[in-house]
């Protein structure tokens, strides 16, 4: 297969341009083809001479697949899947999310996950393979409603700091002026807490971030997240207090609601000392049940008086909207399984 134009920086398109005998400046009208008029083949170049054409579509493919399908969901949520380079039987999924004047797409950064976090559907079908930065950007690309996106958040399948080379590439293409000239605060990056990562993805972007907490409590958040035996979200506190997030760049936490398990005023108050005095917000988010879990989500009510007891105490706290869940598109629920149904 001819090697992918999508993914790649413009300082990389100029220098293959450079060694194929092709003007320095080609590599800019490239970029321009690729990552702000979206076009899908190289003869729609129309301002490269018919010999630069042929040259580049020699080697190369301008990349990012259609998707195989779409699901739409009865709230206007809509949910793609996508072939993946390494696992031919394995999808990606990305997601659509509509909200009055605002449209986010979830986007996955891996075939997969090797998180093994036990209320994920993803993370069952175990580590399949990481995504290209050309894979993540053509999610982007290739869905329906690319010109009214706000939005992008890396929430999708995987885990975004595992396949950091490939992300950090992404997000270049995303905000930089050659690529979509997205600013950094209309994109979040999401993780469990990978902390090695975490010193370099704060010093080299400038996006915001949203942690997976889901329990205060380290023993008990070893439970249904193995992330913690390794990072307790304890130490990932501690880490996140040495960044400065009084200015545009926000910190969440992401917080999924179970019945009975982290859901009481003892799970409230451990929340409050332990991110006390820490520029942040918190998502609150029902749990969407899955197969063979035991688990069950919170009651609404429990959920509102759990928000309005982290509010009362100065935590901005939100509920977030369950959307697409008729069509397995919400939180916890992508699998990519529908490639291996055709």
């Amino acid at each position: 297969m001819k090697e992918w134009l999508l993914g790649k920086t413009q300082e990389e398109l100029t220098a293959l341009c450079i060694g194929m005998g092709l003007p320095r400046f080609t590599g800019g009208q490239i970029a321009q083809w690729v990552y702000k008029k979206g076009i899908t083949e190289i003869g729609q170049m129309t301002n490269l001479s018919m010999t630069a054409r042929e040259k580049l579509g020699e080697k190369y493919q301008v990349g990012g697949p259609e998707p195989l399908t779409s699901q739409l969901s009865s709230d206007g949520t809509r949910k793609y899947l996508f072939p993946s380079l390494k696992a031919a039987t394995t999808g990606i999924e990305a997601v659509v999310i509509p909200d009055d004047d605002r449209a986010t797409l979830c986007i996955s950064s891996q075939a997969g996950c090797q998180m093994g976090c036990q209320f994920c559907m993803t993370a069952r079908m175990g580590f399949r393979g990481n995504l290209t930065a050309g894979e993540i950007a053509g999610q982007f690309l290739r869905v329906e409603e690319t010109g009214s996106l706000t939005n992008v958040v890396y929430m999708g399948m995987g885990e975004p700091f595992n396949n950091w080379q490939e992300v950090s590439r992404s997000l270049e293409i995303f905000t930089s002026d050659w690529g979509f000239a997205w600013s950094p605060r209309r994109i979040t990056v999401s993780s469990v807490g990978i902390l090695p990562m975490l010193d370099t993805f704060m010093h080299t972007t400038q996006v915001h971030l949203a942690i997976s907490l889901h329990n205060p409590f380290d023993a008990e958040r070893t439970l249904l997240m193995p992330v913690q035996k390794a990072y307790p979200i304890s130490r990932v506190v501690r880490q996140l207090r040495q960044y400065d997030f009084h200015g545009q760049r926000r910190l969440s936490f992401e917080y999924i609601m179970f019945d009975g398990w982290n859901d009481t005023q003892r799970h409230a108050a451990a929340l409050l000392q332990l991110l006390r005095g820490l520029e942040c917000r918190i998502n609150l988010i029902r749990f969407h049940a899955i197969p063979d879990f035991p688990m069950k989500p919170s009651p609404d009510p429990v959920i509102e008086a759990f928000k309005e007891r982290l509010n009362n105490a100065g935590l901005i706290t939100t509920v977030r909207a369950s959307r697409g869940m008729d069509i397995l598109a919400a939180c916890g629920m992508l699998s990519g399984k529908q490639l291996n149904a055709q």
